[in-house]
């Protein structure tokens, strides 16, 4: 059976691969093309686009980008009628995957989305329109089931796969040694997968570094953004050190981390490092978002706990709140173990690993019941 598969970003570049895997286990003649990146080529899709040349975050980036992004669109579109696969599987990627899912439904392409949008954190109204053009939905957060119930959704809970992930890593033993750090406390820099992230973000990050002498700080970069973005940011942080493509090496030896909001923050608290949740905005925009969201929390730690495990700092994300949350993080401090409770609360929640192979052996199932229906 042939899939087509579209993710426009980092994370859904790893999670889109090991669904290829688990598609090619159940179903060993498998043909996969795919919008996404290395780690889904490496896995067996035929590549189209990298996702590098979709990753625009913010209206701002957005709206400056829209021709751009409505060009990939429309070649996206021909390239799926051009290959009519038997499934188009949509990781993650709202904004762009959304419309795929409702050209896809008028041209009787099947539709399955891994990932849910996440239509409950605003206007979950949506939640109708996900019904009218995905014919399946497998969803990773516990509490999506309920939700789409509610609009008489009947979604497929797969567990999420950032626990595969996990399950799969292996520390390097020689990794501290290798980029020079001593045994003092690591605490880890995420500044988030994107350009604009990282420049709002990352300054503000180092700022509030140099109120701890004793500690050792280390950027966790990407390799998809150049090196001349972090060497202009880092220029006066001679002693901050950084690391590419080595998050999970990184938690692995962290001590705390200041983490740009997104999914960084869930890995995090199942690597079991208490942390600060940073996301850098205008108090403007911030009393739009208050008005906009129907959830309490921006990190997945937060939602998951359905409580406020970790500190989000939004609209007043300063340097000084940062190193001030950040004290009380670190060990002796007033609210280390209470997060590290916290943490364990949400893995219960989360439940075993395995949510790769159970989306992509219920996806070639259902591919399978679905063709046979029209034969």
């Amino acid at each position: 059976m042939t899939y087509y598969l579209i993710a426009g970003e980092r994370s859904g570049d790893l999670h889109g691969a090991n669904l290829i895997r688990a598609i090619r286990h159940h179903d060993p003649d498998a043909s996969c093309r795919a919008y996404g990146g290395e780690q889904m080529e490496a896995a067996g899709a035929k590549l189209v686009r990298h996702y590098r040349q979709m990753a625009f975050m913010g209206f701002v980036e957005v709206a400056r980008n829209l021709g751009t992004i409505r060009r990939i669109m429309r070649e996206c579109q021909a390239d799926l009628l051009a290959t009519r696969p038997d499934v188009l599987i949509l990781i993650d990627y709202a904004g762009f995957n959304l419309r795929m899912a409702r050209f896809a439904k008028r041209h009787g392409i099947p539709v399955f989305y891994y990932i849910s949008p996440k239509v409950w954190a605003w206007n979950p109204g949506r939640a109708r329109n996900i019904k009218a053009s995905v014919d399946r939905l497998f969803t990773i957060l516990p509490f999506e089931t309920t939700f789409f119930a509610g609009y008489g959704y009947d979604v497929t809970y797969v567990g999420n796969p950032l626990l595969d992930a996990l399950a799969d890593f292996r520390p390097d033993p020689d990794f501290r040694r290798s980029i020079g750090l001593s045994d003092a406390p690591v605490v880890a820099l995420l500044p988030g997968s994107r350009r604009q992230e990282i420049t709002a973000m990352l300054p503000v990050m180092l700022a509030a570094t140099r109120r701890f002498p004793a500690c050792q700080f280390v950027v966790g970069t990407v390799s998809n953004l150049p090196d001349t973005l972090y060497d202009s940011i880092l220029a006066d942080y001679p002693t901050v050190r950084r690391v590419s493509d080595s998050a999970y090496d990184l938690l692995h030896i962290a001590t705390a981390a200041l983490v740009t909001s997104g999914t960084a923050t869930l890995e995090t608290g199942l690597f079991n490092v208490p942390q600060v949740v940073c996301y850098k905005t205008a108090r403007w925009w911030y009393e739009i978002g208050k008005r906009i969201l129907t959830v309490p929390y921006l990190s997945l730690v937060n939602l998951i706990a359905e409580r406020a495990v970790v500190p989000e700092l939004i609209y007043d994300c300063t340097p000084d709140r940062i190193a001030d949350e950040l004290t009380m993080l670190l060990p002796g401090g007033t609210k280390r173990e209470a997060q590290l409770d916290g943490y364990r609360e949400v893995r219960q929640k989360m439940g075993e690993p395995g949510a790769s192979e159970r989306a992509g052996g219920a996806m070639v199932a259902e591919l399978k019941a679905m063709l046979a229906m029209h034969k």
